[in-house]
């Protein structure tokens, strides 16, 4: 199978987001991204998971509350070609969060498959990769018009 393979039963991770220190279940503010989004994990490169990974660790170390509308005013989310997306930061606006956009080789083809229905919550997890053209359009009238300004490079 590969990485964009569509299953009832099977769930994509990709193997770099465990190996930067996440676990599943993720944290409050990266389901909440995934899931109010609807991107696959696979379709997120390794800078989304850094920068959510870093966000995740000053949530829990310094007790800021962080949200989706706080990570909107700091990025735009992009397409980067093959239906991938990643952060990019606001036009006129300094990097946020330093040290996250280095380039990984080979990351789309680390990945591993789980039985949806052996972990919590599996079966509402995103399924369907969004590969539809103008889908910036639907995340405009949706939830993501209030979070996101989605671009398409």
């Amino acid at each position: 199978m590969k990485s964009d393979c569509v299953s009832d039963a099977w769930i994509t991770f990709p193997a770099s987001l465990f190996q930067i220190g996440f676990t599943y279940p993720f944290p409050f503010l990266t389901q909440s991204f995934f899931t109010h989004i609807g991107l696959c994990y696979v379709q997120a490169m390794p800078m989304v998971w850094r920068v959510l990974y870093t966000l995740e660790n000053i949530i829990e170390q310094v007790g800021i509350d962080i949200g989706l509308s706080e990570l909107s005013q700091l990025y735009n989310l992009v397409s980067h070609g093959s239906h991938r997306f990643l952060f990019k930061h606001k036009p006129g606006q300094a990097h946020p969060i330093l040290k996250t956009t280095k380039n990984e080789t080979n990351w789309k083809n680390q990945f591993f498959f789980v039985r949806k229905d052996s972990i919590l919550n599996g079966n509402h997890l995103p399924k369907k990769w969004i590969t539809q053209g103008r889908i910036w359009d639907h995340w405009t009238r949706t939830i993501l018009g209030l979070f996101f300004s989605i671009k398409d490079n």
